[in-house]
């Protein structure tokens, strides 16, 4: 991992106060490849990743894995020309809502950037929020699927039989349940 850069008043020629976070997609396993290649080109990026342990059949390795396989976070202005991000090898695009780059908020940047700094335990976890369609993995609903109603240590789940028209609502606890499909679809009906 490399160490955080501190922005100067310029980077490079981009003036910073109009610079913003976004987040960048980008090919699987590219995610180190295209952040040294963004940095390479004076854009300040940031690769969050986590140490895990990795079972081989001859050997247990420790490696460095992005926190957020697929993505990761660059600081620019979006007034500027977006062709030298999105040329730049293993870039799918920028992270954003129909087809319009969103902004990250420099409070979510700083969040993510203190969890690193830590050196806190940190691991990527699935995103739930009321509305998800879940499947609980584990204790004895365990093939149970069902929809969050709330989202805190315990979930409340809710789980319907829509023959009888009826629901039943439960509170089990959040790891043993893993999201069906990406929650935004289920919440908002869209891809990202």
């Amino acid at each position: 991992m490399h160490p955080l850069r501190v922005p100067s008043e310029t980077d490079g020629n981009r003036p910073l106060q109009n610079c913003r976070w976004y987040a960048i997609h980008v090919l699987a396993k590219y995610e180190s490849l295209t952040s040294t290649l963004l940095r390479s080109k004076g854009y300040e990026e940031f690769l969050p990743v986590y140490r895990c342990r990795r079972q081989w059949s001859d050997r247990i390795k420790e490696l460095e894995v992005p926190l957020f396989p697929g993505y990761l976070f660059c600081r620019f202005d979006l007034n500027d020309r977006r062709a030298p991000i999105l040329t730049t090898p293993g870039v799918l695009r920028i992270v954003g809502v129909a087809r319009v780059p969103t902004p990250v908020g420099d409070d979510e940047i700083a969040a993510i950037q203190a969890i690193i700094r830590s050196g806190v335990p940190a691991q990527p976890w699935p995103y739930l929020e009321a509305g998800c369609r879940v499947l609980i993995q584990h204790g004895a609903l365990a093939g149970v699927e069902g929809i969050v109603l709330s989202a805190a240590k315990k979930c409340r789940l809710v789980l319907s039989v829509p023959l009888l028209q009826r629901s039943v609502a439960v509170e089990i606890d959040r790891d043993w349940v893993r999201p069906v499909v990406p929650c935004h679809e289920m919440v908002c009906g869209c891809r990202s």
